[in-house]
C-alpha cells in the first residue's frame, strides 16, 4: 500500500454564510485533504501542530479514519490556529473576520520516521519555508509531490514560494492564483508560464465551474456538478486536493490519462464537502454515496455526437 505524506494546518475555523454560523470548528487544510484522501485507503499521516486547547477527540476523529497523527505536534502551552469569515450571499466570496496563527507562528515540522520513504507527498496551504523544511528530512523524492499554496504566499514570500514551486511536480491552484503567479490573463498561458517554473502538471479551480488540468501542451476539463443545497464552502479546494492525491495514491499511476481521473475524483469530493458547514460532511460519507455521485459526473460529461 502507498505511503501518502499530507503537510498542513490542523486548526479551527468558525464559520458564517447566509445558511448559519457556527463557533469554533475543527478546521485546517491538512484536516480536510487527509479526510478526504482517507476515501482511497492510502496509509496517511499529517505533519502539523495544534495547542493544548485542541480536542484529544479530534484527533480521534482522524485515527479512527486510519490517519496516522504522529506528526501532529501539540504545544501544550499554545493555542491552536484559527480562522474565522464571513460568506457573501453567492459564496463565491468572503470577508476574512479573524486569522490567529498562534503556534503556527513558529512551527517547525519534523516528519515522523515511518514517513520518511512516503511514496506521494501533499503540500498544504502553509508558509513555503514549512513546506520546503519538509522536502528537505525526506531523504528519497516521492513518486509525486503536490502543492497547494495562495495569493498571500505570493504577495509576501515570492522568493521562497519559487524554491519550492521549482522542486514539485503539480500545482493546485485557483484561476486568481494563477493568473497572479504567471502574469497572464488567459489560463492557457498562465499554466505555460507556471511549468516554466517547475511544475508538471498544473492544476486550476473554478469552484463551482470546475477544474482545468494541463500538462505538457495537454489539457483536460472537469465540470462541477450542479447541487441542490450548499451550505459552505470552507475546505472544498483542501477536499478536492485530497479527493486528487487519494486517487494518485491508491493507483500509484502518474499519468496524464490518471490525473484525469484524479480530477474527477477531487470534483466528486468536494461536492460533498460544501453540503454542511466545516467537516461535517467528508466525516460521515460513504462508499456508495461516492460511487452513485461518480456516476452523475460521467453522465454530466457524456454524450454522442456524429462528426461529419
Amino acid at each position: 500500500m502507498s505511503k501518502l505524506l499530507i503537510v498542513g494546518t490542523v486548526a479551527f475555523d468558525a464559520i458564517e454564510t447566509p445558511f448559519g454560523k457556527t463557533d469554533k470548528i475543527l478546521g485546517g487544510a491538512a484536516t480536510y485533504i487527509s479526510l478526504s484522501a482517507s476515501q482511497f485507503g492510502a496509509e496517511s499521516g499529517i505533519v502539523s501542530v495544534v495547542g493544548g486547547d485542541f480536542p484529544k477527540a479530534y484527533l480521534s476523529k482522524l485515527n479512527e479514519r486510519k490517519i496516522n497523527t504522529d506528526g501532529v505536534e501539540i504545544i501544550e502551552n499554545g493555542k491552536t490556529f484559527f480562522w474565522s469569515g464571513k460568506y457573501k450571499n453567492d459564496l463565491n466570496s468572503r470577508d476574512t473576520l479573524a486569522t490567529d496563527l498562534n503556534v503556527l507562528a513558529d512551527f517547525n515540522p519534523v516528519v515522523p520516521e515511518n514517513f520518511k520513504d512516503t511514496d506521494f507527498l501533499m503540500l498544504g496551504n502553509l508558509h513555503p519555508s514549512v513546506q520546503m523544511e519538509v522536502i528537505k528530512q525526506i531523504p528519497n523524492r516521492p513518486k509525486l509531490v503536490v502543492l497547494d499554496t495562495m495569493n498571500f504566499w505570493m504577495d509576501n514570500t515570492w522568493d521562497e514560494l519559487m524554491e519550492v514551486i521549482a522542486k514539485i511536480d503539480v500545482i493546485t491552484i485557483n484561476d486568481e492564483e494563477a493568473r497572479q503567479l504567471s502574469g497572464e490573463y488567459s489560463l492557457v498561458k498562465a499554466a505555460q508560464k507556471i511549468h516554466e517554473m517547475g511544475p508538471k502538471f498544473v492544476v486550476i479551480k473554478k469552484g463551482e465551474h470546475g477544474a482545468l488540468l494541463f500538462n505538457d501542451g495537454n489539457v483536460f476539463f472537469a465540470p462541477a456538478l450542479p447541487l441542490e443545497d450548499v451550505f459552505d464552502p470552507t475546505g472544498a479546494g483542501d477536499t478536492f486536493a485530497g479527493g486528487f492525491i487519494g486517487h494518485i495514491s491508491r493507483t500509484g499511476d502518474i499519468s496524464f490519462e490518471n490525473m484525469k481521473r484524479a480530477v474527477i475524483a477531487g470534483s466528486n469530493l468536494a461536492s460533498f464537502c460544501v453540503e454542511k458547514f466545516g467537516t461535517e460532511r467528508m466525516e460521515t460519507l460513504t462508499h456508495d454515496e461516492i460511487q452513485k455521485r461518480l456516476l452523475q459526473f460521467k453522465l454530466l460529461t457524456q454524450f454522442d455526437i456524429e462528426l461529419s
